[in-house]
């Protein structure tokens, strides 16, 4: 038998680095759905605070890391 999935966080980030990854939650596939949309792209995300970011096209910052757009907006994670 397969292991439940573990409760998703308020807050989630795909970088290792963050404060906010979890590798329990990316063991099963995730859905991100912003504005009733959705999104493929997403990198982080707050369902509190309602905010969700991407990466900026190919720009990235003098660490190599993606710039991101912080959007704004209803966001629900859920998984698939």
């Amino acid at each position: 038998m397969s292991e439940a999935a573990p409760a998703l966080p308020d807050r989630l980030s795909i970088d290792p680095s963050s404060p906010y990854f979890n590798a329990d939650v990316f063991q099963h596939d995730i859905g991100i759905r912003f504005n009733d949309k959705e999104r493929k792209d997403v990198e982080e995300y707050c369902v509190s605070e309602g905010w969700i970011k991407v990466a900026a096209g190919k720009k990235v910052d003098r660490k190599g890391k993606p710039l991101m757009l912080t959007l704004k907006g209803k966001v629900e994670a859920f998984y698939k």
